[in-house]
């Protein structure tokens, strides 16, 4: 056993330098033929182990986001695949399938652009514009990630390649984007779409490598049957567009729950929480997501999966740090709730942030979301007849 050990020390020992050394700006060809001599593969769930000891021993977060890219080049071919003949339930078939369509109509519909010379503005834009849609699929591949995929990583004690992972994906979110502005702006060229349009494509199969021979090896070596029974009941869940039931089989199914004033039933309380015309979170004092309410149209996703998970690995990085500050202020008093508005498509959509109290304990946090639009548009009165 001890020679084991010190073999998995070893490993990631020469694993961590050889990250520190690209870090330090060494030739990544230089790096990658000492990794080939030292290894002949390496699993998901030892880059993972690599990757949050760099970020505990003070390497940000950031920093390893920004040279991922070349951390993959380095490890590709290499990592282990494990269990593919151990799972029944296959629920990653959904993601490895979106990747491979996905590089297919890269080759069928966007790589002849890389070398074409058009002169056509309006052409380009509309050409490019229809590619546009089909990659905008990414976002909600990359949010089912990120709230099904992610919290079984978070529970086996693995933080920092989805932080890290998640940072990329918002990157590449923000990419998508740009190129719609550049599509939509009247002073754009043919050649910025087109660079800006290239450039974002790269970063999405970039991220489709990092998914298939990282991201999906990892969860095959570290997650169990039943935790896979958990992720294709969610996956299945978001693909349907259902919501969930709870799983109920508490003895308060028998009585009444006794409220401040009144009382309800379960079966009550529920449905009434779910008929709420707006999404209700409610996160615990130590920062555990606890409830999500479910009603049928939800604006934000929030799967099964997001229970028991911890605040703070529900958010990008880029925004954590946001978060952590509006639950500091709530649970010291200093605030009472905080308000933010964003517009969605059609939407104009109201957070809401309250501190939860009781006899002045703070008990947590709750997030109200709802899509004000219609209250924004109302004019005038109407009043219950007779009054």
């Amino acid at each position: 056993m001890s020679e084991i050990i010190d073999n998995q020390k070893f490993r990631q020992q020469k694993l961590k330098e050889l990250i520190q050394r690209l870090h330090h700006g060494e030739d990544p060809e230089t790096v990658k033929a000492d990794f080939k001599e030292h290894f002949q593969y390496v699993t998901g769930a030892e880059i993972a182990e690599m990757e949050r000891n760099l970020i505990m021993e003070g390497t940000e977060v950031e920093e390893i986001q920004y040279l991922c890219d070349i951390h993959a080049s380095i490890f590709e071919g290499s990592v282990q695949e494990m269990h593919d003949d151990v799972m029944t339930v296959n629920p990653l078939k959904d993601f490895e399938e979106f990747n491979a369509e996905l590089r297919q109509y890269v080759v069928d519909e966007i790589d002849h652009i890389r070398t074409a010379k058009p002169n056509d503005l309006q052409k380009v834009k509309l050409h490019l514009g229809q590619r546009l849609e089909r990659l905008m699929e990414v976002e909600q591949h990359y949010a089912k990630k990120e709230n099904i995929l992610f919290p079984f990583l978070e529970k086996n004690g693995i933080t920092a390649p989805p932080k890290v992972m998640w940072g990329v994906d918002n990157n590449i979110r923000a990419a998508l984007r740009k190129v719609k502005t550049l599509i939509a702006a009247e002073d754009s060229t043919i050649d910025g779409i087109k660079d800006q349009f290239l450039a974002t494509v790269d970063m999405i199969l970039e991220m489709c490598d990092k998914e298939d021979k990282i991201l999906f090896p990892m969860l095959r070596d570290l997650l169990r049957e039943e935790d896979w029974k958990q992720v294709n009941a969610a996956v299945t869940s978001e693909n349907s567009g259902d919501y969930l039931e709870p799983e109920v089989v508490e003895e308060v199914l028998e009585g009444e729950i006794p409220m401040s004033l009144g009382k309800l039933s379960f079966m009550e309380a529920d449905a009434l929480l779910n008929t709420l015309p707006m999404d209700i979170t409610f996160v615990d004092a130590n920062n555990i997501v606890k409830y999500v309410s479910q009603g049928k149209d939800r604006i934000f996703a929030r799967p099964k999966t997001v229970i028991g998970r911890e605040v703070k690995n529900c958010h990008p990085p880029q925004s954590v740090h946001v978060v952590e500050s509006i639950v500091a202020d709530l649970r010291s008093g200093k605030k009472d709730h905080e308000d933010f508005w964003i517009h969605m498509g059609p939407k104009f959509v109201l957070i809401r942030y309250y501190a939860v109290r009781k006899n002045n304990e703070f008990l947590g946090v709750l997030e109200v979301t709802m899509d004000i639009s219609d209250i924004q548009a109302l004019q005038g009165e109407k009043r219950l007849v007779g009054e």
